[in-house]
């Protein structure tokens, strides 16, 4: 897990292309004092973290000569710890330099300062408008960062916006980059670098989460995927039993967890909420004080991760359990039931009304955070369905 972050990473041919554009985008730039932007694009798994934390230690190993003032920006507290103990590893980069966007904003602004090079991984989590709560008293956080930094190198997924308050789409990013009048470039990552999984396998999730549509299932003696060889995707009926596989895999590869999406109540009160199906019966995560991220702390194995705790991880194994929000709407295709998904703060309403068809953003939250959790495995997933009809359709073709 904590490799794909790591900044001495080898990388590949298609990564290493984009990595030399995003260099030489950034001194051009710097050489013109020409205030910049580049978006790096692509799905869960391409690689784009591993990019980021590569270019950010070239940047910060040339700082030392022309005196630059460079910021890595992630507005994930887990992530956060993971660059924050990979930098102590590293005598170039800085703790310091590891922050979260508001702690960066307001810190610049109230020293008056400004920042040469900013990198902002997982874009899409940024805030696109005033959070009190979060200390951030502006509109746009993306805005704020552009006006703090000669140039912005920004990660972006529209898959992966899991919030109304941090609601994006390309237009939106477009609007807010041509307002601020800079230099832009940009670049998209294709090749899928996490999961050992065949095409096959990767559209399946696609059809799911874009189509709504529940591709075909080639049907082993045990109802598994085709291509187990290479990468082990099941469609589980009981979610005790997939939990008690996933267990045998984390025992054999370690880092092998259990997720599921936002259809089980859960509050930050310090109490244990439970999910349950059938015999299943598991907690979820508690919020994680320590250091050491939630999937490396060995006991979280008996707990239940969310789209929180592990957006931007790599697992060996993930196990899914796709809850009440996700029913099966007939002839092989799924619906989304609003009123079934318990993460009340993801839906809570903005105070701007620029979001043009609120209903459609909100299900597509839902079917982001499906497919956020669907691409952790590296080795395997596991999928168990609430609603049995859908996997009455996938196994029994009924």
């Amino acid at each position: 897990m904590l490799e794909s972050v790591f900044p001495d990473k080898e990388l590949t041919k298609e990564q290493q292309i984009i990595f030399n554009q995003i260099l030489n985008f950034s001194e051009k730039n710097l050489i013109k004092n020409q205030k910049a932007v580049f978006q790096l694009n692509g799905d869960a798994g391409t690689g784009k973290s591993v990019i980021l934390t590569k270019l950010f230690l070239e940047i910060e190993k040339m700082a030392k000569d022309n005196q630059t003032d460079n910021y890595f920006l992630v507005n994930h507290p887990e992530l956060l710890k993971v660059y924050q103990e990979n930098a102590v590893q590293f005598s170039e980069l800085r703790k310091n330099r590891f922050l979260r966007p508001t702690t960066f904003i307001n810190r610049l602004n109230k020293n008056q300062k400004k920042a040469d090079i900013v990198v902002i991984d997982e874009a899409h989590l940024l805030l696109s408008e005033s959070d009190n709560y979060n200390n951030f008293i502006q509109k746009n956080q993306l805005e704020e960062i552009i006006k703090l930094s000669r140039v912005v190198i920004l990660v972006f997924d529209e898959r992966q916006v899991l919030k109304l308050k941090s609601y994006w789409s390309q237009k939106f990013l477009n609007n807010i980059i041509q307002k601020q009048r800079v230099n832009y470039d940009h670049a998209t990552l294709k090749t899928q670098m996490r999961m050992q999984a065949p095409s096959n396998i990767i559209k399946w999730i696609d059809d799911l989460t874009e189509r709504l549509v529940l591709g075909s299932v080639e049907q082993g003696s045990k109802g598994y995927l085709t291509n187990r060889e290479s990468y082990d995707f099941r469609i589980y009926q009981d979610a005790e039993s997939m939990y008690q596989q996933l267990k045998l895999m984390n025992t054999k590869y370690g880092e092998s967890r259990i997720v599921s999406t936002a259809d089980y109540p859960s509050t930050l009160d310090g109490k244990k909420h439970f999910v349950n199906e059938g015999e299943f019966h598991l907690p979820w995560d508690q919020y994680n004080y320590s250091n050491v991220t939630w999937a490396q702390k060995p006991e979280t194995i008996n707990e239940i991760g969310s789209i929180y705790t592990v957006q931007g991880f790599d697992l060996n194994y993930v196990a899914i359990i796709i809850g009440p929000s996700i029913k099966y709407a007939g002839n092989g295709k799924i619906a989304v039931d609003l009123t079934k998904y318990e993460d009340r703060e993801a839906f809570k309403n903005r105070h701007e009304n620029d979001i043009s068809n609120l209903e459609l953003s909100k299900e597509k939250i839902i079917l982001n955070s499906m497919n956020v959790l669907l691409k952790r495995g590296i080795k395997g997933c596991f999928v168990y369905f609430h609603d049995q009809r859908i996997y009455d359709y996938l196994i029994k073709g009924k």
